[in-house]
């Protein structure tokens, strides 16, 4: 396999600025395309975050010597560059710095006027790599609406200069849900003259159907959600598009970065371990109860959630599922949640908590230090979600030995294999959820040979980046090829 130059373009690149999934796959995959040999550089905005960083001396980050005069209609638009590389790597990050649009503002998203600032990061980021660095890559991969407005740009006008033109690019879906809707004006703005799509209002552009539109690849971050993002109660208005296209959708199951996540190496947990010695697990449980002010019991299983605190995550039929499990269970039982999101979510759990104050814990917010010591000291672990495009809790928690009760749906279905690696449930429904949860419950109890086969299988599964990066080399070859007409 020859070496390919690959340009990926994120809004969120972990460790730099993380507020969901998108960071962590943005922040591991290009690592583990630069372990296959190929040339790869990233591009994210220059957050508050990064620039307090860079103030501090942290991270790496540093100033770069090149200044951008980004093109847009009425003039150009001048813009720093910082730079770093990706811890354990040397492929580096570059980061746009417009104060005005990224760096005085205290939150990633959120603002009305996000459109026009990752418009403007989309157009400077290939400025940066092309017009300023020289840098000419073989492809450009663009994650979320966020970067679709590259996708756009050199579909289009970008076919008007030879230094971008015949540019191959592909566009993953992290979750269609969130689509990018914006006044047309915004295209006005670039420098665009295109035509309305029918999946835009009059007067509006959807940067995710741009995406989808004029891409030459398009993956998805599990195979199952690439079909369910296709039928019109998954497609959010998306799916006749998606359905045109679909012999260049791809889905490609999100990998995790074993490095960071390793039970026998985390310092996070009160005690290593690996599927060899899974009885030192419950030196990780007596530290878990002991952190969330439960009883240090042995005898008891132990439930645990760690999510955003929001309706795709399942949170409507959970409440009612907790309250029966230490309620109702013919059994005693114990559950830690560690979440933020929803105040009327917050406000279920803590009501919950204060119910069942000796059984259940709830921390709201995240900590970083606290989730591999749930992962790891917990019995089984819950994702009843109502969509889920990948998923990363489900497959954190097989690594480091909690059994996931899940909903079959998305990446759920690809990676939890019922009563294999898991126990999982279809209908999105109480009742299914809590036939799923007593299900495993039973073999916890009953059953503990059969349930320690479970843990092995979960944790012996391969679920690296380097599975999930060869495809993506894969698809990058066939967008080139299309492009060359080979």
């Amino acid at each position: 396999m020859q070496q390919l130059k690959i340009l990926f373009l994120s809004a969120e690149v972990a460790p730099f600025a993380k507020a969901g999934g998108l960071a962590d796959v943005c922040g591991s995959l290009p690592k583990a395309l630069a372990a296959l040999g190929h040339d790869v550089r990233v591009v994210m905005p220059a957050y508050g975050p990064v620039e307090a960083a860079l103030q501090a001396g942290q991270q790496g980050i540093r100033r770069h010597p090149v200044t951008l005069q980004v093109p847009m209609t009425g003039g150009p638009i001048p813009a720093g560059v910082l730079e770093a590389t990706l811890p354990g790597s040397d492929v580096p990050v570059y980061f746009i710095a417009e104060r005005h649009r990224f760096g005085e503002r205290p939150f990633f998203y959120g603002y009305g006027d996000d459109a026009y600032r990752f418009a403007f990061f989309s157009r400077a980021a290939l400025d940066l790599a092309i017009a300023a660095l020289g840098w000419r890559p073989d492809v450009v991969h663009a994650h979320d609406w966020h970067t679709a407005p590259a996708i756009t740009w050199l579909a289009t006008a970008g076919q008007c200069d030879a230094r971008y033109a015949g540019l191959p690019t592909v566009y993953t879906i992290h979750n269609l849900m969130h689509q990018g809707c914006a006044p047309w004006q915004v295209f006005e703005w670039l420098g665009l003259c295109t035509h309305r799509l029918n999946e835009e209002r009059y007067g509006e552009v959807n940067f995710m159907a741009r995406g989808i539109y004029h891409a030459t690849m398009i993956s998805t971050v599990s195979p199952t959600y690439g079909r369910e993002i296709m039928a019109r109660d998954g497609g959010c208005g998306l799916d006749g598009l998606l359905r045109h296209r679909h012999f260049d959708v791809h889905g490609i199951l999100n990998g995790l970065d074993y490095e960071v996540w390793n039970p026998a190496t985390d310092r996070h947990l009160a005690t290593p371990f690996d599927a060899g010695t899974l009885e030192r697990r419950l030196e990780n449980k007596r530290a878990l109860q002991a952190r969330a002010g439960l009883p240090e019991r042995a005898d008891v299983p132990l439930v645990a959630m760690v999510t955003r605190l929001d309706g795709q995550k399942g949170l409507d039929i959970t409440g009612h599922v907790l309250h029966l499990l230490l309620n109702d269970y013919a059994g005693e039982a114990q559950c830690v949640v560690l979440g933020s999101g929803a105040a009327q979510y917050e406000g279920m759990l803590r009501h919950l908590a204060d119910y069942h104050r000796e059984k259940m814990a709830v921390f709201l917010g995240y900590d970083a230090a606290l989730a591999p010591l749930i992962y790891g000291g917990s019995d089984v672990f819950l994702m009843p979600s109502l969509f889920e495009p990948c998923g990363l809790g489900q497959i954190i928690a097989m690594r480091y030995g909690s059994v996931p009760v899940v909903r079959a749906t998305g990446g759920l279905a690809d990676t939890v294999r019922a009563s294999v690696t898991g126990f999982t449930f279809s209908n999105y429904t109480t009742g299914d959820f809590w036939n799923a949860l007593r299900e495993a419950l039973c073999i916890w109890r009953m059953d503990p040979e059969s349930w320690r086969a479970i843990q092995r299988n979960g944790m012996t599964n391969d679920y690296s980046w380097d599975t999930s990066a060869r495809a993506y080399q894969q698809l990058y070859t066939w967008a080139i090829a299309r492009i060359r007409g080979w």
